[in-house]
C-alpha cells in the first residue's frame, strides 16, 4: 500500500465569499459551512468560530478534533461514516495543516468532553492551543436528562466530520507545498537487509468498552467493541479509516485528528528500513469483561509472533479498567518472547498514594508515563469563552465538579478555574506527542 499524502500549510483563516486557500489563507464561506452541518436535522443551533494560538479564550465542552482533508479521486475521507466503504491508504489525500476542526457543546458537557486554553497556562497541557482552530458550536434537540447524550455525541461529531471534509475541498485544485509518501513492502516479501533489522509491531488499544454503541471507536464504521485484534496498514490509520467516539475521561482521549496523525505510527515508518523493520499495526480492543480481556491479549500475541515481531510498542486509550487489557496485553507478548514497552497516562489519586496502573505485573518492566489524570489544575479566567463553562461545574464533565468538600467548585465566581487533568483535552497524547517537558528530581 502506498499513501501520498499532499500537504498543504495553513497559516491563517477568515470568512469570506468563497471556501479557498491562496498563501496559506484559508477563507471559509460560513453559510455553505453551517449549511453542512446542518444536513442533520437534529442539529438545532449552531454556530462557527475562528481560534489561533495565543488569544484568550477557552473551549468547553470540547467534544472532537478533526484535520480538513480531501480525497483525491473521490471518495470520502472517513470511509464507512461520511460515504460509501472503501479502502483508505491508498492512492492521494490531500491536508490542511496546523489547524483542525474543533467541535464544542452549545450545552451540556459529557464525561467524555474537555477543555482547551488557547494561552495561558492551560494552553501547556493540550496540543490543540498550538493549531489554529475553526470551532464548530452546537446543539441538538437530544435532551440530556434523557440519557440521549450518546445521540448527542455523535450528531456533533458527525457535523465536525462532514465540515472537516467541506473545508478539505478547498485545496482539490491546487499543488500541495509538500508531499509526504507512507509505503510499506508486504511482509513477507521485505529485502534481506530489511528482515535482518529488529522488527517492531505497534499494538493500538482505542477505546472500546460501551456494549450498547454510541461512545465507542470506529474501524471503517465497524464498532470496535465487536472486533476481535486485527491486523491493519499503518496507512489505514492515517487515511481515515479510524474514529473517534470514546467516552473516557478526556485527558485519556484519542481524537480523530490524533488518529490520522498518529506520531508513533510516523515515528516508526521514519527508522523503518534504517533501525527497525515496521511490521504494521495490530489495531486491539478494551474490553468489559475478564475472559474477553484475556482473549484479546491471546489474540495479539499470536499475530505479533506469527508476524515475526522481535519487539512491540503497546498504547492504550483510558485508564483504570482498561489498564487490565493493557498489562494482559504485555504481559502475553513478553511470554511470547517478544520485548514490549507500554504507552500510558496513570492515576495516582490527588494525594499522588495510589496505585499508578490498577492492573500490574512484574513483566511490565517498560513503562512511558504520559501524564497523571489526577493532576491539579488551576487557569485563570479568559476573556472568551466558546460553549458552556457550567459544563466544567458539573458533576458529568471528568475533572470538574459542582462542589468539593475542600476545593469548593471548579468554576470560581470570578471566571477562573480548578480541575484535574482528566478535563484537558487529549492532554495525554499517549499516541506519541506532548506539549509537556520531563522533569528529573
Amino acid at each position: 500500500m502506498k499513501l501520498e499524502l499532499g500537504n498543504f500549510y495553513v497559516k491563517e483563516i477568515c470568512f469570506g465569499d468563497k471556501t479557498s486557500l491562496k498563501d496559506g489563507l484559508l477563507t471559509v464561506n460560513k453559510e455553505e459551512a453551517l449549511a453542512v452541518v446542518k444536513e442533520d436535522e437534529h442539529i438545532t443551533e449552531a454556530e462557527l468560530y475562528i481560534v489561533s494560538p495565543g488569544d484568550r479564550v477557552r473551549l468547553v465542552p470540547v467534544k472532537e478534533a478533526i484535520e480538513p482533508r480531501y480525497r483525491v479521486g473521490g471518495g470520502p475521507v472517513f470511509p464507512g461514516v461520511t460515504g460509501e466503504l472503501m479502502q483508505a491508504g491508498n492512492g492521494t489525500t490531500y491536508a490542511l495543516k496546523d489547524m483542525s476542526v474543533l467541535v464544542v457543546g452549545r450545552h451540556y458537557g459529557g464525561f467524555q468532553d474537555g477543555l482547551i486554553d488557547m494561552s495561558g497556562e492551560g494552553a501547556k497541557y493540550t496540543y490543540y492551543s498550538q493549531l489554529k482552530n475553526l470551532v464548530l458550536v452546537a446543539d441538538t434537540d437530544e435532551i440530556f436528562e434523557q440519557k440521549e447524550q450518546q445521540k448527542k455525541n455523535r450528531a456533533l461529531r458527525w457535523a465536525g466530520m462532514r465540515l472537516a471534509e467541506y473545508i478539505g475541498t478547498a485545496v482539490k485544485d491546487l499543488i500541495p507545498d509538500e508531499v509526504e509518501t507512507f509505503e510499506l513492502e508486504p511482509v513477507t516479501k521485505r529485502s534481506k537487509e530489511i528482515n535482518e533489522l529488529p522488527s517492531v509491531v505497534l499494538v493500538l488499544q482505542p477505546q472500546s468498552q460501551m456494549e450498547e454503541g454510541g461512545y465507542n471507536d470506529l474501524n471503517y464504521g465497524w464498532d470496535t467493541n465487536r472486533m476481535l485484534p486485527t491486523f491493519m496498514h499503518p496507512n489505514e490509520v492515517l487515511d481515515g479509516a479510524m474514529i473517534s467516539g470514546s467516552f473516557m475521561p478526556c485527558s485519556s482521549k484519542w481524537s480523530t485528528y490524533d488518529f490520522q496523525n498518529l506520531p508513533m505510527i510516523r515515528r516508526l515508518y521514519k527508522e523503518h528500513g534504517k533501525t527497525i523493520n515496521f511490521l504494521g499495526v495490530i489495531m486491539s480492543n478494551l474490553n468489559v469483561a475478564l475472559e474477553q480481556k484475556e482473549r484479546a491479549a491471546l489474540f495479539v500475541a499470536q499475530m505479533a509472533k506469527s508476524l515475526g515481531a522481535d519487539s512491540a510498542v503497546v498504547a492504550e486509550e483510558g485508564y483504570g479498567n482498561p489498564d487490565a487489557d493493557f498489562t494482559g496485553c504485555i504481559v502475553a507478548l513478553e511470554n511470547a518472547g517478544i520485548k514490549t514497552v507500554g504507552l500510558t497516562n496513570e492515576c495516582t489519586g490527588r494525594d499522588g498514594a495510589s496505585q499508578p496502573l490498577v492492573s500490574l505485573d512484574e513483566k511490565e518492566d517498560a513503562i512511558v508515563s504520559c501524564g497523571n489524570v489526577s493532576t491539579l489544575i488551576r487557569l485563570p479566567k479568559m476573556e472568551t469563552v466558546l460553549g458552556e463553562l457550567e459544563a466544567l461545574a458539573r458533576d458529568g464533565l471528568s475533572g470538574g465538579w459542582s462542589n468539593d468538600e475542600i476545593l469548593g467548585a471548579s468554576v470560581k465566581e470570578d471566571g477562573s478555574i480548578i480541575m484535574e487533568n482528566n478535563a484537558m483535552f487529549c492532554g495525554d497524547q499517549v499516541v506519541g506527542w506532548s506539549v509537556k517537558r520531563m522533569v528529573e528530581f
